[in-house]
């Protein structure tokens, strides 16, 4: 019997490879960043060769590492940055365009034509989504609109459709030679094409966007016992391994963190921050600027809703510091010069680069650092932006509590950002409840581990799954509610100052 499950982690900055052992305890990783491509203001794009090389490059140097073969795996998952938009020949395997990325923001004429149009409630009603850039349709729609030859491909049944996941999957088992060409309703459930109650693609919705259904990968259950294919001999496992679990990173982290029962919520410090809170069967329709979405699906059970909060931009607020700004070496500097200073001295950063996501959904907003005297120095813009990362999760904290009437009582994080002690401690601070961070903090791999092995019975249920998770840290906050409303006051001043930046047509 096989002892370990791999899992591919394909983010927004890097795609890294983990082995699990049986008690969810990290066995090998390996690690490689990816280019950020940025032609103009607003746009970002990725390589999919170069994402597609890095992910063998790092399936092969972690087995490698761990002197382990494909024998050794009982299972592999996938887990991916959603929403970001790869089309490519399925005869070629050639991609027709770079990767969109989910910040992207050109397709804005497209959204708000949406919404002119009346079509922005029914994608609500049927897709959870409301009409904007972050979501795959419009990304589509403007590979189909704008790269030459691609809409005559895609109608001939030669250019397909694929989040990372699809892409990586469909490489995986086999490429132009049979490769298989799915994805799961989590992944299904950013594009602003599938229904959440059928998990299928919806013909209205195709029409909004003019998109093949043909270009469209099958959807599978997220926790697959029929799999998604095999990897090849010749892949980067050097053999046979069954693919059985695929969710967009943000719900492989909520399953990371045994989130199962409705009114659990975890928080996933990254590029951008995801806040998901289980709803259990129930689609929770927001009125709070909130998504609903497919949270995961397990086999032949029915699916599993959560209610999201997206935010664009928190963890590459902090590159930004250490890339535009130089201010700091490393991401970790951001917290020792937070540290010279007790507050923000008035100075708040709202990093609306590309607009602002939940609960606002403003497009037109764009980055702003307010409140600046020449008392002000770079320690009191690094607490800022690490104050920006706390104060984006109350906003969508609110909204959550406002939609589901959950009270949060404590906010389970994973993440890269967790490691800094004075960033959760502001959270805490900011939240008034306690946050709690698992020993593996790495849980987006996790959850695509326990989703592959759930499917082949490596683990036997999501109790067993609960019985793995364990605190490493717990951060109580310490502020007063007078200094925590004043300080929130603040911050949804200096959100104004950044609203009607930007005309959208």
């Amino acid at each position: 019997m096989p002892e370990f499950v791999g899992a591919v982690d394909q983010g927004t900055t890097s795609t890294r490879f983990m082995i699990f052992d049986h008690g969810g305890n990290e066995i090998a990783r390996h690690q490689l960043e990816h280019e950020q491509i940025l032609p103009q203001a607003g746009w970002v794009e990725h390589n999919p060769t170069e994402i597609w090389e890095r992910t063998r490059a790092v399936i092969q140097t972690a087995m490698n590492n761990a002197n382990l073969t494909a024998a050794d795996l009982a299972a592999l998952g996938i887990t991916n940055q959603r929403e970001t938009t790869v089309v490519w020949n399925r005869r070629t395997g050639r991609p027709y365009y770079n990767a969109i990325v989910w910040q992207d923001t050109r397709t804005d004429r497209i959204a708000s034509a949406l919404e002119r149009e009346g079509k922005g409630e029914v994608i609500r009603r049927k897709a959870g989504l409301p009409p904007a850039t972050y979501f795959s349709g419009g990304k589509i729609k403007w590979i189909l609109d704008n790269v030459e030859g691609v809409r005559e491909a895609a109608e001939a049944g030669e250019a397909v459709f694929g989040n990372t996941d699809t892409w990586l999957l469909w490489n995986l088992t086999g490429g132009t030679d049979g490769g298989v060409h799915v994805t799961d309703p989590t992944n299904a459930s950013r594009t602003m094409l599938m229904n959440l109650e059928t998990l299928d693609w919806d013909d209205e919705l195709l029409s909004f966007f003019d998109i093949p259904r043909a270009m469209l990968p099958e959807i599978r259950p997220s926790s697959n016992p029929a799999s998604y294919g095999v990897t090849r001999a010749g892949g980067p496992l050097g053999g046979e391994v069954l693919l059985t679990g695929d969710l967009g990173d943000q719900q492989a982290a909520t399953v990371g963190q045994v989130c199962f029962s409705p009114g659990e919520a975890k928080n996933t410090y990254g590029t951008g921050n995801f806040l998901l809170l289980n709803t259990g069967n129930e689609l929770v329709r927001s009125k709070h600027g909130l998504l609903t979405t497919v949270c995961y699906q397990f086999g032949d059970d029915k699916p599993v809703y959560a209610l999201e909060g997206s935010i664009a931009v928190t963890g590459s607020a902090v590159q930004w510091l250490r890339d535009q700004l130089g201010i700091i070496s490393g991401a970790s500097q951001s917290e020792s010069l937070a540290r010279q200073v007790d507050d923000n001295g008035g100075v708040y950063f709202v990093p609306a680069f590309s607009g602002l996501f939940a609960p606002y959904w403003r497009s037109d907003a764009r980055g702003a650092i307010v409140g600046l005297s020449r008392y002000n120095t770079n320690a009191h813009i690094a607490r800022a932006t690490l104050e920006a990362i706390c104060y984006q999760s109350r906003d969508v904290v609110e909204a959550m509590e406002n939609d589901s009437g959950v009270h949060l009582d404590v906010l389970r994080v994973d993440g890269g950002i967790t490691a800094n002690d004075l960033c959760m401690q502001i959270q805490a601070d900011v939240l008034g409840v306690p946050v709690s961070k698992p020993v593996v903090a790495e849980t987006t791999a996790l959850g695509a581990a326990y989703a592959a092995g759930l499917a082949v019975g490596f683990w036997k249920s999501t109790e067993e799954l609960r019985r793995n998770w364990n605190e490493d840290k717990r951060w109580q906050p310490s502020w007063s509610d007078e200094q925590r409303e004043k300080g929130y006051a603040g911050w949804r001043k200096a959100v104004t100052r950044t609203l009607d930046w930007v005309d959208v047509d």
